[in-house]
């Protein structure tokens, strides 16, 4: 597998496409209630330091779900496309958007949020909501 990996994707109905460029093949499973509400369970998504190109903007829709996030989808089906932070350069895209087979579930954050009726099978690293915010400030030198 060569890097960074160049990903296309697309919404339900077609009518908004992603282009994603990914340094790794890793996903992450969120277990945080907001992610859970807006995706029915964990949200499994990989990670975008890049923003994706985004092909079909009229039918972009942004929700602010947080003071340091937004949340995109398909105003036409309504397909989650994106968590993002406001502040860096953060994109989480859902993995099931995109194309390739060649994922690997590498980490669960939020796990304090979990609730106790699902698991995942294998052995990953496993953060709480704290630990994840830590990494990522230290990751792009913010201080709390």
């Amino acid at each position: 597998m060569s890097l960074p990996l160049e990903r296309h994707g697309q919404c339900l109905c077609g009518a908004v496409q992603l282009d994603c460029r990914l340094d790794n093949a890793h996903v992450s499973a969120c277990h945080c209630r907001t992610c859970r509400r807006w995706s029915g369970g964990p949200l499994l998504a990989v990670e975008c330091t890049q923003p994706p190109v985004i092909g079909g903007s009229d039918a972009l829709m942004v929700h602010a779900s947080s003071d340091w996030a937004e949340r995109g989808f398909c105003s036409h089906c309504g397909t989650h496309l994106f968590y993002r932070l406001k502040a860096e350069p953060h994109y989480a895209i859902p993995v099931g958007l995109l194309e390739g087979e060649d994922w690997v579930l590498d980490s669960e954050i939020f796990i304090e949020e979990q609730p106790a009726w699902y698991c995942f099978g294998h052995s990953r690293r496993r953060l709480t909501g704290a630990e994840a915010f830590a990494e990522a400030f230290a990751e792009h030198g913010e201080q709390d």
